[in-house]
């Protein structure tokens, strides 16, 4: 039983944030495509943005698919980790939890889905157990710790370019009010 819980988690959600990816990479599904993920992304001081929106779709495409087949555990968990880690910090931040108030409930559920099978492992119905992979145990420290610093790398540069061009904005004001 606990194998056939595994492959459900595993399809669902790994199926649904591949799909999530191949919105921002392909534009299938009514997604943006890279371009509008481009442009979305640096609107919250995500730039580049092209490096980012390859980034963001890169992780939910490949670590949902990887996650979908139970193959390269942990990675595809990371992957999504990853993603849905930097769309609470940056896209859902500051907002009440639910969905329904544009929070993080959706990336938060993904999130502690995507740890459960990392720790827990893919199962018996797995191309990792058909093909008899087992990646060791460290990786999945390793893939948080790099996560964690990516997220905290983001927000702390995109605020520091809001910054910047807030300061910016108000001093070229008071340049065009001498001006007047």
């Amino acid at each position: 039983m606990e194998d056939a819980a595994k492959l459900i988690l595993r399809l669902t959600t790994g199926s649904l944030v591949a799909g999530h990816g191949a919105q921002k990479l392909f534009g299938l599904f009514e997604g943006p495509g890279l371009e509008g993920t481009s442009g979305w992304l640096e609107s919250m001081g995500l730039k580049p943005g092209n490096a980012w929106a390859w980034l963001a779709g890169l992780a939910e495409f490949g670590g949902g698919a990887l996650t979908a087949l139970g193959l390269m555990n942990p990675l595809g968990p990371l992957g999504i980790i990853g993603a849905m880690s930097m769309a609470t910090a940056k896209a859902h931040w500051g907002k009440p939890i639910w969905v329904t108030a544009g929070g993080a409930e959706l990336p938060v559920t993904n999130i502690a889905v995507a740890t459960a099978i990392a720790l827990a492992g893919p199962g018996k119905y797995s191309l990792d157990h058909a093909l008899g992979i087992k990646l060791p145990r460290w990786m999945f420290a390793a893939g948080l710790a790099s996560i964690l610093s990516t997220v905290v790398y983001a927000k702390i540069t995109s605020e520091m370019l809001a910054s910047q061009q807030s300061g910016q904005q108000a001093q070229e004001a008071k340049q065009e009010q001498a001006a007047e």
